[in-house]
């Protein structure tokens, strides 16, 4: 399958997206007063940090595709 130039572009500027928004999401979840109770994890914060973490990991490989989607559409 070969991506288009812009569907690749498209595909890059998501990944870069996700690098700039969940790492940011996380900090506010890690400090917000329902992530700790005494001292301990909530589920709360469990709960948004592996929602952080899939994301993250996801849009970690969409960007590579359209990483390399943009690579093969050069040559």
């Amino acid at each position: 399958m070969t991506l288009s130039r812009g569907w690749s572009l498209f595909l890059l500027a998501f990944g870069v997206w996700t690098y700039l928004l969940w790492p940011n999401f996380i900090r506010n979840i890690w400090t917000s007063e329902r992530s700790w109770a005494d001292g301990s994890p909530t589920s709360y914060l469990v709960v948004h940090v592996v929602i952080a973490v899939v994301s993250i990991v996801l849009g970690t490989i969409i960007g590579v595709l359209g990483w390399r989607g943009y690579r093969a559409s050069r040559r």
